[in-house]
């Protein structure tokens, strides 16, 4: 299995970037994905996760209303819209990969795989 994150990027505040996640290996729509995040000093943090089968999306609350999760299943791939970004969202980017999907999908100790990850930086 593997998930190769992408689209990061230096963006200033306000703007926008897509991250992909496209994974390998197995089939997409059986499986949770997750993004995390990771800022210089801090420990990594859950963002967003879109469960498998239902397509139920779930985001943290400093997201809310920014991100947006959603699946291309034919084409595998897991993306996250971020808008309105801010110096705050800057971060390394993850995206992970479940079988079922865990209510506790913002700790990333319930992820089976991790792509590798992906810098976001938003300048002010």
């Amino acid at each position: 299995v593997q998930l190769q994150a992408s689209g990061g990027g230096l963006v200033q505040s306000g703007g926008s970037l897509r991250l992909s996640c496209t994974v390998s290996g197995i089939r997409l729509a059986n499986w949770a994905i997750g993004w995390f995040r990771q800022a210089p000093g801090k420990e990594r943090e859950g963002v967003s996760c879109i469960r498998n089968v239902s397509g139920q999306k779930y985001y943290t609350e400093s997201v809310k209303g920014r991100f947006t999760i959603s699946r291309d299943n034919a084409k595998n791939t897991v993306y996250l819209q971020m808008n309105d970004l801010q110096p705050e969202d800057t971060a390394v980017y993850y995206c992970a990969a479940r079988a079922v999907f865990h209510l506790n999908w913002y700790r990333d100790d319930v992820y089976d795989y991790w792509g590798q990850g992906t810098l976001v930086t938003v300048s002010s």
